[in-house]
């Protein structure tokens, strides 16, 4: 068996001392030269008879724990296999006993790993005489028996020092070593008793300190920021651009701990999946708190045609530049693609071209299965709905309670959860035999308006059949049958709450507060009443660390979340956010991407993100295109998949020139309502002309942009993107004078109107009947004092999808309003949203499959 012991304080860095036995003796001796460098001690003592499975275990636990930053592996010779010793981390291995440790000391490299105590101790000796080690020699020297000669004598006259381990009573000639030369004899230990214990207090006097010392300020050292050390891949474009996902796999992706080492990541701060992708633990922004945040961008978009504009491969092609290029740190964040358009029409949302995150098959499939966390976190509360309005149904009060607070063993107590709705009852009693009849009916009964339950299933696929359906119709629901339906996983609150929240613990009282109906008397019913809030973080734990990959270039990219940005805000999280810009350095940049047109994405953006995270963008980066500036100019309507009409194939100034009057010049108007500047990116296409490139930059110019570029990502890359990378350093290193659009403590119908007519255009707003009933509710629940999340089309300006450019002379109707509390926004409901998808009659996987050799994925964009 193995016997375990571990006695430690909470202090770091921390010094793991594993050896056979349980003397303390080492351990006493240890504590008192750490804690005068700072670094504490802990023993873990194995038994004498242990196996070498039983110490490789441990050992492998001791490099796990990222709590122990030394190992010290004070053991009986025997146990001191190579198979123990290169179990050891080398960075752990502070005896220098490890091969690797060794092998960096035979080849003179001391900068990394320990050196052994003895030869670290020769060393300092040899220094202090004025000998100065460039390169160490190593030779398995054989200490023969009596009357045998030494072995490579010739080398060891060839020797300035010559040191003898081990050699007790051996007779060394003079004459084996050249005249001058040092011979340092060293012996391990004495032999006997209590001679061997003082021995060890003095081994540990002399090179235990600064062994541990190495091993305190290394751990100082590396809880620094660290510069950036980033080796970019090389990108040869063809002529014609090959498809997205041939570019993909003709790239191979470095290994995500060496692009996390070049950006100053640790170890313990990865976590692997698989070789191409990791999850970051939130632990950096703690150890990087005092580093001064880089520069943060916003790319957005004119309002976008059902082609797309290319934000995200503006976002990659940007950062590719940035830190490929010109050398700067530069972190891409981007939201998560759905699986449902992925199959669907849209595609993927991984770039394209020469400018993308790789490999972008697992960036568009199931990446880190975050998605597949909310979707199991979603539904959870769904089933605890309809669980709980079943057993109310069909349960008294008393048969209620005993089932939620049951008797264990004879004892009956409440569970924290069930103290924490107590508390918000009114009831302040922690002993359920105290509470009387009526605490006990209020208590157990959500009561639940069945009509008024705002909480619906998700599934992250294109489904238009479950946008309405029937639940609870099987016999043994006892007729509790009700009507609703499912949205899409990314539509769930659950997903703008990961989209929003700062730390865990924000991320569980977010979680604890979503309102999930109604009950019959009016009050909010939330996911903490249900009991259900604890398991929901649970579920959510990993999917709150962001996923690092790559671009095609070898820049770093964070992707988390990915939110609607209709009934959501429609932006990557604010935690990738704020771990880039911790990363990136001062002098760094950190490029996210706002959903849909600057008039939604980018307002959602400032207005909610930006509230809630703190942050404040520097610069805007506003994607056009020539083809969409021509359908805001007058150009007729296109579709996904439908040939272009000509007027979009062929040189056409006069509609281009529209297209720039109008919707472009308003977006950047929008930014400016925010104070801050903008850089134009028009993203070309082949079937541009060199006119009209040039008029857009002109145009975008004289209604304010900072400045105007044409960006060639798609066919060449970051190198594409050098004038727009030089545009956006410029912009940057002005003043920027970022302020909210409203003041949140203003009204709600005030909010929506501002939204309205400050950045839509409308001439005013119209609440139907039922969205001033539900604004006076949420005023009466005190939710008056969040910011809003309009929920509109996002192919034009106003409510009208058909209304291109900048649509005058309408009042904008708002049929109803609806309140994610979790996430912590109103979201005003303009015209009839979709939150459920569905499939075209030729969706994308008619083209996808699977080589069941080579495993290669065939169709997919």
């Amino acid at each position: 068996m193995l016997a375990l012991q571990r006695r430690h304080s909470t202090v770091k860095p921390l010094l793991a001392i594993l050896q056979a036995g349980e003397d303390d003796s080492l351990l006493e001796i240890s504590k008192k030269i750490a804690g005068r460098i700072g670094l504490n001690v802990t023993q873990i003592c194995l038994t004498k008879e242990c196996t070498e499975d039983e110490i490789v275990e441990e050992v492998l636990k001791l490099n796990d724990d990222p709590r122990v930053h030394g190992v010290h592996l004070r053991l009986p010779p025997a146990s001191l296999t190579s198979r123990v010793l290169n179990a050891l981390k080398p960075e752990k291995d502070v005896d220098g006993i490890s091969d690797l440790n060794m092998g960096r000391l035979v080849r003179g490299d001391l900068s990394k790993g320990f050196v052994p105590p003895r030869a670290s101790a020769v060393m300092d000796l040899l220094e202090k005489h004025g000998i100065h080690l460039i390169y160490v020699a190593v030779m398995a020297l054989t200490f023969p028996s009596e009357g045998t000669p030494f072995k490579r004598r010739q080398s060891m006259q060839n020797a300035d020092a010559v040191v003898l381990l081990g050699a007790k009573n051996m007779d060394f000639p003079h004459t084996w070593v050249r005249p001058g030369a040092a011979v340092i004899c060293c012996e391990p230990t004495l032999e006997t008793g209590s001679v061997e214990y003082i021995v060890i207090v003095i081994k540990i006097t002399l090179y235990g300190a600064p062994r541990y010392l190495i091993c305190c300020s290394r751990w100082l050292q590396a809880q620094q920021y660290q510069p950036w050390h980033l080796q970019c891949l090389k990108l040869q474009p063809l002529t014609p651009v090959p498809s997205d996902i041939e570019i993909s796999r003709a790239q191979t992706p470095k290994p995500v701990d060496q692009l996390a080492e070049e950006i100053g990541l640790l170890p313990e701060e990865l976590e692997a999946y698989g070789r191409s992708k990791a999850k970051v633990r939130l632990s950096l922004l703690d150890r990087l708190h005092k580093q001064p945040d880089g520069k943060y961008v916003l790319v957005a978009g004119i309002t976008p045609t059902p082609l797309g504009e290319g934000k995200s491969t503006v976002t990659i092609g940007l950062v590719q530049a940035l830190s490929a290029h010109l050398k700067l740190n530069s972190f891409a964040c981007l939201r998560q693609p759905s699986q449902g358009p992925t199959f669907g029409v849209k595609g993927g949302a991984a770039g394209g071209g020469y400018a993308q995150v790789i490999p972008m098959e697992e960036f568009n499939l199931h990446l880190t299965g975050d998605i597949h966390a909310i979707t199991a976190a979603n539904n959870l509360v769904a089933a605890a709905i309809d669980a709980r309005m079943l057993h109310e149904a069909t349960q008294s009060d008393k048969a209620l309670f005993n089932r939620l607070v049951p008797s264990v063993n004879g004892v009956r107590r409440f569970s924290p959860i069930q103290i924490s709705r107590l508390h918000r009852l009114g009831i302040n009693k922690i002993d359920p035999a105290s509470l009387t009849p009526q605490d006990v009916s209020t208590f157990v009964r959500l009561d639940l308006d069945p009509s008024k339950i705002t909480w619906q299933r998700v599934v992250d696929t294109n489904d238009r059949f479950l946008r309405k359906i029937t639940v609870g119709q099987a016999s043994t629901e006892k007729g509790q049958m009700r009507e609703t339906g499912f949205d899409i996983a990314v539509a769930s609150e659950i997903m703008a709450i990961l989209a929003l929240a700062d730390s865990l613990e924000d991320m569980r009282t977010r979680l604890a507060r979503m309102v999930v109906g109604t009950s019959r008397s009016g009050q909010p019913v939330t996911a903490e009443d249900l009991g259900v809030s604890g398991a929901l973080v649970v579920l959510m734990k990993d999917a709150i660390k962001p996923t690092l990959m790559q671009t095609l270039e070898g820049t770093p990219v964070f992707v988390h979340a990915g939110p609607f940005a209709n009934i959501a805000h429609g932006n990557s999280s604010v935690l990738a956010d704020k771990l880039a810009l911790k990363l990136v350095g001062r002098d760094g940049f950190v490029v996210t991407e706002a959903g849909f047109g600057a008039d939604i994405g980018m307002e959602k953006f400032f207005n909610i993100k930006c509230r809630t995270s703190g942050l404040r963008p520097d610069v805007v980066v506003l994607v056009a295109t020539v083809r969409a500036l021509k359908m805001h100019g007058g150009g007729s309507n296109v579709s996904a998949g439908a040939p272009l009409p000509r007027e979009y194939i062929d040189e056409n100034l006069s509609l281009v020139a529209g297209g720039c009057q109008s919707n472009l010049r308003k977006q950047i108007q929008i930014a400016h309502l925010f104070g801050v500047p903008v850089v134009v990116a028009l993203n070309v296409f082949k079937t541009d002309t060199q006119a009209e490139i040039e008029l857009v930059c002109q145009m975008a110019k004289e209604s304010g942009a900072s400045d105007a570029v044409p960006c060639h990502h798609w066919a060449q890359g970051g190198r594409g993107s050098l004038d727009l990378a030089r545009a956006v350093n410029e912009a940057a290193s002005r003043p920027s004078n970022f302020q909210f659009l409203y003041n949140i403590e203003m009204p709600i119908v005030e909010k929506i109107r501002t939204i309205a007519t400050k950045v839509y255009g409308a001439d005013d707003i119209e609440l139907s009947p039922e969205a001033v009933a539900k604004i006076d509710y949420y005023n009466q629940q005190g939710y008056g004092s969040l910011p809003i999340c309009m929920a509109k089309t996002h192919l034009s300006l106003s409510h009208m999808p058909d209304k291109k450019g900048v649509p005058t002379g309408f009042v904008l109707p708002i049929r109803d309003v609806r309140a994610s509390i979790g996430a912590g926004f109103i979201y005003p409901l303009v015209g009839t949203m979709s939150t459920m998808p569905g499939l075209p009659t030729r969706p994308c996987f008619y083209d996808i499959d699977l080589d069941p050799v080579t495993e290669e994925i065939t169709g997919l964009f």
